[in-house]
């Protein structure tokens, strides 16, 4: 029969504390006599629904009263579970056989209030909560004249026997202790405290030492539990904002809390990386690890959160997979797996005697029943979006590199996505997708490529043209530079005494790893060939030759020759090559005439923007249209791009940028399923050759589709990196390229439950750079930065997909926003930022922002902009020149100019050269101070 849950049981934040003596003796209830003489209990089928696939042999363990939160013994024969029934007032702790072979014995003081009991590994002492200390009676309920409250009782946390005996006080202050749990691995304590003015989660020793708190956000956080391994948590938790931010400090001030809304999050053991999993608006709780680590159980009164009809649930850690595990009518909650996985405890309504009753069952779990229930499975976004990211993030698509059949599949895989979304193609008068391209996607050798030491030509496997290299020859004697690396401020000047003009300098490749060089940071920026090539190209050098040789080569394998990429920084002015240790060690040795030749050919090939359009379907139309993009490449197999230097190993990009593209598809079929009420086009572009220098975009911008003109553009959205939110913090930069952005975003992002943080204008490498330079009010949304970024880690299971679909919900509702309120966005171009510029925390800056994907073959670097005031901007430069030479300094690449501010000192004055319209111009700008900002 149905049931109305006992309020005490809904989350249950009840607790008791240890007597000095041991419990009292409760008087044996109906069910311990009988298990007491039955032995074992038998499975009882009427206690199933159908529905329910994943139970099976469901026994009773419990019969009257409320019993609930029972937790498993390490050794998977007992149970501990918190009840409340004769003689006993409120909540007590009982310990029983997990196979319902024995009475359930007390191992509380039967005083006080208790919550929330566990076993320590080996099963020989437990934890639990308790209000004991404060006196033996009940404490007081809350007053529920405000709404549905929990109170928070003074709680301490004790230790004792398994038996209940020699209680120990384990956390001992006012205020509340308890929803202790226990870690497997080191039997280390997880509890819910308010010691810090805020419900928050802590983790301490078993003996209650070392307390290190896990969570700072305002908000409930309690009832976590570990993983299995202890290296995660889980728990529920409130996030309120604005007005319910109030209440609940409100409420928390009469030691009240109100738990109508909670959700589920997870995280690394200390806390760190946290995430949320589920977004149901709804009462979620009491969530426990499936013994794979990868899904979650919780109870839930979704999809009525004003009710009280609660069930099981399970959940992907990722927040897809969403999935009704029990149907039976009222309550069924706190599930929790047997240590070895095959059984799950649970407390539920059913088949109670009385009505109000919970009581505790064991079922045998079933991981792969033969069919599920249709209405088990509830299809969900984050579904939608880690299934489009694990489709493009797949070894199969080859890192979706330019020039690969795999970016290709892609390309093709969404344009079949959007027709079946009901986004047609606008790339061209014929409604196709694809806007085509060329692009270089390979630099070939050529035979005049040739290394000849002493008359002796060296074998072309043991040598490799660098995409740096100018395609020349150049012969001469060779002169040996260390590692070629000139650093006045780290005190080394591997030139210092070397005559390397008009020679064929001879480096060793990457840097030391001692010195300055233990820092991994340097290490990267002073292997760098093309940092090489600038300082020999500086010297007077006419060749560069990069030999694979330590200083002490002890133990160090040979590194493979590094890839010869079309995505390199361009031609440094002389010929480089890398050669191997065997081909190579005689030239750090002395001095040798060589003839060094490189010959290299671009080869090109189409690529494809994606371009679709959902064109507005409201009478009242208004002029103009918004574009909202992401980029599908990434890497390949690695290339420059890569944080795993010369490793040729697939990169999948699965946050870089599959998350964006998988977004991209949610608004389009957010905004198609909303067309109705659209006053302005829509356009959904899919960027291609982004990690090659935003090139898709420029282009998009350069070359708009038929019907478009960038004059139309009334805002460009861009989604880069939206697969790892954490916290729920999103990043949304380009805030101050339109005065109405922040009113207009800061509210969405509030009503989703997301922690935006607003700023910065339209510059940074990614495909709304072009768009602003082209006057356009931009947003670039962004979940951060991770330890994974241009490395071959990027792939899809640590991508957070309830968040990536979150992030998709924010963009489709900003998009609608813009393209339904009447007039344009108040576009600025936004002043340089105070220590903002070209070149990271080092150095000077100009301001000036690269027109990146420059395929030209010019030497020199073209602008695509320069930032407001800045100093390119007050010295008279533009978007459109191309800078040549700085004082006496030619600038053929963009990694030149790179150095070039990576020495330069803010406040001096240099010469700037541009070509401009076919005339040369010398502009005088006073350098700036450097950024301090970490781009992507």
């Amino acid at each position: 029969m149905r049931t109305a849950l006992p309020l005490s049981l809904l989350l249950a934040l009840s607790a008791c504390a240890p007597p000095s003596a041991g419990p009292d003796v409760a008087e044996p209830t109906a069910e311990a006599e009988a298990a007491a003489t039955a032995g074992p209990a038998a499975p009882n089928p009427a206690l199933r629904d159908d529905r329910e696939v994943h139970l099976a042999d469901i026994i009773q363990l419990s019969d009257g009263g409320e019993n609930a939160e029972a937790y498993w013994s390490f050794d998977g024969s007992q149970l501990i579970f918190q009840t409340t029934r004769p003689p006993y007032e409120c909540d007590q702790i009982m310990r029983m056989p997990a196979d319902g072979s024995g009475p359930a014995e007390l191992v509380s003081t039967g005083q006080g209030r208790t919550t929330c009991a566990y076993f320590l590994p080996g099963d020989q002492e437990i934890v639990y909560s308790s209000t004991h200390a404060q006196g033996p009676a009940c404490p007081p309920p809350p007053d529920h004249s405000q709404g549905y409250v929990w109170a928070l009782y003074d709680y301490d946390i004790y230790r004792a026997d398994a038996d209940g005996s020699n209680p120990e006080k384990i956390t001992d202050r006012p205020g509340y202790d308890a929803e202790a749990t226990v870690c497997p691995v080191d039997g280390s304590i997880i509890f819910t405290s308010d010691r810090d003015g805020d419900l928050e989660l802590y983790r301490m020793d078993a003996d209650g030492g070392n307390v290190t708190r896990l969570t700072h956000t305002p908000g409930y956080d309690g009832g976590a539990f570990f993983s299995a391994d202890c290296s995660k948590i889980v728990w529920r938790a409130s996030r309120p904002e604005g007005d319910s931010l109030a209440d609940y400090q409100r409420l928390l001030g009469q030691h009240l809390v109100r738990p109508s809304q909670l959700e589920i999050f997870v995280a690394n053991a200390d806390g760190s990386d946290a995430r949320q999993v589920t977004y149901l608006g709804s009462a979620a709780f009491a969530p426990y690890f499936h013994p794979s680590g990868k899904r979650i159980l919780f109870s839930t009164n979704y999809p009525n959160p004003r009710g009280r009809e609660f069930d099981i649930w399970a959940i992907n850690v990722d927040g897809s997979g969403l999935e009704r595990i029990t149907f039976s009518e009222g309550f069924d909650g706190f599930p929790m797996f047997s240590p070895d996985g095959t059984k799950l405890a649970f407390s539920s309504n059913r088949n109670n005697s009385k009505e109000g009753e919970t009581n505790v069952f064991v079922a045998r779990w079933v991981e792969d029943p033969t069919q599920t229930p249709a209405e088990a499975l509830v299809p969900t976004a984050a579904d939608r979006f880690i299934a489009a990211v694990r489709w493009l993030a797949d070894d199969a698509r080859e890192g979706r590199g330019v020039g690969t059949a795999g970016l290709d599949a892609a390309a093709d895989w969404l344009a079949e996505r959007l027709t079946e979304i009901g986004a047609a193609g606008a790339a061209d008068a014929g409604q196709g997708y694809e806007q085509s391209f060329e692009v270089t996607v390979a630099l070939e050798s050529g035979p005049g490529t040739q290394l000849v030491i002493d008359g002796e030509a060296v074998a072309a496997e043991a040598f490799v043209p660098m995409s740096q290299s100018a395609s020349t020859t150049a012969k001469g004697r060779t002169v040996f530079a260390g590692y070629g690396i000139v650093a006045p401020e780290h005190g080394v000047d591997d030139y210092k005494g070397v005559r390397a003009r008009g020679k064929i300098v001879v480096v060793r490749r990457f840097t030391p790893t001692t010195g300055p060089f233990a820092d991994k940071d340097l290490q990267r920026r002073y292997s760098d060939i093309a940092y090489k090539a600038f300082v020999a190209r500086q010297k007077g050098a006419r060749g560069l030759i990069v030999v694979d040789l330590p200083a002490q080569d002890e133990g160090v394998a040979d590194a493979p020759l590094p890839l010869l990429s079309p995505s390199g920084p361009g031609d440094a002015g002389l010929p480089v090559v890398v050669v191997t240790r065997a081909a190579g060690k005689a030239l750090v040795e002395g001095a040798h005439r060589v003839t060094l030749g490189v010959e290299l050919s671009a080869k090109k090939q189409p690529v494809h923007n994606i371009v679709a359009k959902i064109p507005a379907g409201n009478a009242d139309r208004l002029p103009g249209a918004v574009v909202i993009g992401a980029h599908y490449d990434h890497l390949g197999m690695g290339a420059p791009g890569s944080l795993e230097l010369d490793r040729k190993i697939v990169h999948n990009g699965a946050d870089d940028n599959a998350s964006g593209t998988a977004a991209l598809l949610e608004v389009a079929r957010y905004l198609v399923e909303h067309r109705d009420g659209l006053r302005r086009d829509v356009y959904i572009v899919a960027f291609t050759a982004e990690e090659s220098g935003v090139i898709g975009s420029r282009h998009f911008t350069e070359h708009p589709p038929p019907g478009l003109a960038m004059d139309d553009v009334v805002a460009m959205l861009n989604m880069d990196m939206v697969g790892r939110m954490r916290n729920n913090q999103l990043t949304v930069m380009g805030a101050e390229t339109a005065t109405e952005w922040r009113e207009l975003v800061a509210p969405l992002c509030a009503d989703l439950g997301l922690r935006c943080t607003l700023g910065g204008d339209g510059y940074g490498p990614s495909d709304h750079m072009p768009f602003y330079s082209a006057g356009r009010p931009v947003l670039h949304f962004f979940t951060g930065a991770h330890t994974d970024y241009h490395r071959s880690t990027d792939d899809s299971d640590r991508i957070n997909a309830a968040g990536g679909a979150r992030v998709a919900a924010l963009l489709g509702r900003v998009a609608e926003t813009v393209a339904n309120r009447d007039g344009r966005l108040a576009y600025q171009r936004a002043p340089m930022p105070e220590r903002s510029g070209d070149v990271r925390a080092s150095g000077g800056s100009l301001g000036t922002v690269p027109a990146y994907g420059d395929d030209s073959g010019k030497p020199g670097v073209l602008l695509g902009d320069v930032r407001a005031d800045g100093p390119a901007d007050k010295a008279g430069l533009r978007g459109g020149d191309r800078i040549v030479k700085i004082d006496d300094i030619e600038i053929r690449t963009i990694r030149d100019l790179m150095y070039v501010l990576r020495q330069a000192v803010p406040g001096h004055t240099a010469a700037v050269v541009v070509e401009r319209d076919g005339r040369t111009l010398t502009l005088r700008a006073t350098y700036g101070q450097p950024s301090r900002r970490i781009s992507r």
